[in-house]
């Protein structure tokens, strides 16, 4: 998935974590096969606490790119969406490992037909919207329905759709009296899914924000964001769009159909403008002890990272090593040379790229925005140094005799230094290749609509944390490189807009294999480290997140998905 700096599929999309010391240990060269050689367990502020009540003052940069269930791929807003809606299964944490699948709305985690092309979930007896109606398989089914619709949600995330028999379906709008066939409602706490082949992880499908629940009576398309109909333990009081949230309790949720969600504040109170230096000094001199942030890499800033060994801030440091990386997207429709990129890779210096996100403290240099901990993963040989020295000498013979742009643009989002300060370091290195590369800012509530624009930059930072399933190869190999959902065109979280007749055709037909999620994740990852190859894509960081909280916090733990505190077991002592 990307976060508003990235999203859940683009979702991508985060950059963000993992411990002082470790962290400061790991050797840039380690991650080449997707794992690091000084893991370091996780750190967890005041773990236990079961203590209701309170209020948590979330301060954040920037506004989510959306709070509507049925339009985000991003991690920050189902780290949110988590606290006011639920889906049918939960993807839930555990700092430092992949989460667990867990049954959320739904009694279990599914049942699947013999031939692998059928599930079948049933809704929990006493789930309800927060206006009190008991939520129903109809109620799933349109939530899901309204997903098809990309006209107009246009960062809908699509896995789930895609593994469907949706018969060119296109949502609930342009023709109402359609039917997605695909999903049937035989009774009103039942709901079955029919496959186009079967698909192992369709459980991890099952917790994407497809399959929260939305009223058809309460859906106003885009301005849904401002109040989406709660099925979980809060739900929305006020929100003013880029300044602020409040999530007050949800009175019709019912904690015993919940085990997942400890819900313990009464509240939780977001700020939405402040600036991440502001967040990162206030954090540090514990001037709010109630204050927490969601913001990558716990807004800290590269200055900062000395100050976590403090005495009066070691002890509120969550901390842990993420599914999430970092990756410079490369638009193959400009740049489509494949040696041209191949070219770009090798003059970058990522030392000094690293150096810009605050050092080993906060990531490690990988070759792929894979990992071992992914069943099925196969490593993959890029010809880029993994110790991050760039190799002019070689990008230069590759550009001989080519015509390639000698102008490039490099887009980032604007809540975060790292990002600016990379396109430095870019601009430094692509110039000793006669190219000129042009900075331009991007609102990072807009960022990953502007990458799914016309308005797409030459070179575009990204981030991934692993799609529905952070485990599994296929959750992340298909969505970064995949195609669309016809194998026609490049697939929606694909910032590359990367397409190979051959490569891509072959994913397309992985889609439709059968086979173990390890075995289908050794061929996921054969045919990635193809197209890797080809540079599409250019791998930075692997996230290490150190993200520091108020004296007042409890249960603070970095989720391995969400990059960020996770929101649905912290507590505040009041």
């Amino acid at each position: 998935m990307n976060t508003p700096t990235r999203a859940l599929a683009l979702a991508v999309l985060i950059a963000t974590a993992a411990t002082g010391c470790a962290a400061g240990q790991n050797q840039p060269g380690t991650a080449a096969s997707g794992a690091s050689s000084t893991e370091q367990a996780p750190e967890v502020v005041k773990p236990g606490f079961t203590t209701k009540g309170g209020n948590i003052n979330v301060l954040m940069s920037s506004d989510f790119q959306t709070l509507d269930p049925g339009n985000s791929n991003y991690v920050q807003t189902a780290n949110v969406g988590q606290l006011y809606y639920r889906n049918l299964t939960m993807a839930k944490e555990t700092a430092g490992q992949p989460p667990t699948i867990v049954p959320d709305l739904a009694t279990d985690t599914g049942q699947v037909s013999k031939d692998g092309l059928t599930w079948t979930f049933t809704l929990q007896k006493g789930v309800k919207f927060e206006d009190g109606r008991p939520i129903t398989s109809a109620d799933v089914k349109y939530g899901i329905e309204r997903t098809f619709a990309q006209d107009v949600y246009t960062q809908a995330p699509q896995e789930l759709n895609a593994a469907l028999d949706a018969g060119g379906y296109k949502g609930p709008y342009k023709d109402p009296s359609a039917d997605l066939k695909a999903v049937e409602t035989p009774d009103e706490r039942t709901i079955v899914f029919h496959l186009k082949k079967p698909f192992a992880e369709f459980p991890a499908l099952a917790s994407r924000s497809n399959t929260s629940p939305v009223p058809k009576d309460k859906d106003t398309k885009l301005d849904y964001t401002n109040h989406p109909v709660s099925s979980g333990p809060y739900m929305v009081d006020s929100y003013s769009r880029g300044k602020s949230l409040k999530l007050v309790r949800n009175r019709n949720w019912d904690p015993s159909t919940d085990p997942n969600r400890s819900a313990l504040p009464d509240t939780f109170s977001f700020s939405l403008s402040t600036s991440q230096a502001t967040i990162s000094q206030q954090l540090l001199a514990n001037s709010d002890p109630n204050a927490l942030t969601l913001d990558s890499n716990g807004a800290l800033q590269t200055s900062d990272s000395a100050k976590l060994a403090d005495a009066q801030v070691k002890d509120r440091v969550a901390s842990g090593l993420l599914g999430c990386n970092d990756v410079l997207s490369l638009n193959t429709e400009k740049i489509s040379d494949p040696d041209v990129r191949k070219a770009i890779a090798l003059a970058l210096d990522r030392q000094s790229i690293l150096v810009q996100y605050g050092g080993r403290r906060f990531g490690e240099l990988t070759q792929t925005p894979l990992n071992a901990k992914m069943r099925g993963y196969v490593g993959q040989d890029l010809e880029i140094d993994p110790t991050g020295k760039p190799n002019l000498e070689e990008a230069k013979k590759l550009l001989e005799g080519k015509n390639y742009p000698k102008t490039l643009t490099y887009g980032y989002a604007n809540n975060r230094d790292a990002y600016k300060n990379t396109g430095t370091v870019i601009q430094q290195n692509l110039k000793a290749l006669g190219i000129d590369v042009q900075l331009v800012p991007i609102p990072a509530p807009n960022y990953y609509s502007v990458l799914a624009s016309d308005q797409l930059p030459d070179i575009a930072r990204s981030g991934w944390c692993g799609g529905a399933d952070p485990a599994s190869v296929r959750t992340s190999a298909d969505p970064i490189l995949g195609p669309n959902n016809d194998g026609t065109s490049y697939g929606f979280s694909n910032t590359s807009r990367y397409f190979d007749p051959q490569i891509s055709k072959a994913m397309f037909e992985l889609r439709n294999t059968a086979g173990t999620s390890e075995e289908l994740g050794k061929k996921w990852s054969e045919e990635f480290g193809k197209a890797l190859k080809t540079y599409p894509i250019i791998p930075l960081v692997r996230s290490h997140t150190n993200s520091v909280v108020g004296s007042n916090i409890r249960n603070a733990q970095v989720g391995y998905f969400f990059g960020g505190i996770d929101l649905s077991i912290v507590g505040v002592e009041h």
